[in-house]
């Protein structure tokens, strides 16, 4: 197996439990949250959509300055849009995983806002980065659905929900 098949692998089954969480938003529901200090769900919601999006741009670009191109998240006003951002990120993410594209994995990737560097790492850690914040977001996503009382699905074995627990 070589990096970008073992990346397509972990972006694929990822994307089985990232597709079940982001199905169970409820629309009435978007714009609450649990805390004055977390985000909107939309927001979160969006986040966690356009993540595989991030591995491409790993290789199209050789940094992302938020100063000057401050992010706009995609408008989003149900799970079934949600659903079709997330499936243009994963074709935009894996589009780049190709074998090709295996030399480019040390070269420098920079994060910044203007003048100040927020993440340097190479394009490898972009790629690493963009999985773990995935999972990362969608477990706090199943946090948030768990304080609405809506049963979530296990990631890696089933759930206390899916077990009648």
């Amino acid at each position: 197996m070589t990096i970008i098949s073992l990346f397509i692998r972990e972006l694929e089954a990822e994307a089985l439990t990232t597709r079940k969480m982001l199905s169970l938003i409820p629309t009435d529901k978007l714009d609450w949250q649990p805390h004055p200090k977390s985000m909107v769900m939309r927001n979160l919601a969006v986040h966690i959509a356009e993540l595989p999006s991030w591995i491409s741009m790993a290789f199209t670009a050789d940094e992302l300055d938020f100063a000057a191109a401050p992010y706009e998240p995609t408008p989003a006003d149900s799970a079934e849009v949600l659903l079709a951002i997330f499936e243009k990120s994963m074709v935009d993410g894996k589009a780049q995983l190709v074998e090709e594209n295996t030399a480019r994995l040390g070269e420098r990737w920079v994060l910044r806002h203007g003048d100040m560097i927020l993440w340097d790492a190479d394009r490898w850690g972009v790629v690493r980065m963009a999985l773990s914040q995935m999972i990362h977001h969608r477990a706090q996503l199943g946090v948030y659905l768990r304080l609405l009382d809506i049963p979530i699905p296990g990631s890696y074995g089933p759930s206390a929900d899916e077990q009648g627990f």
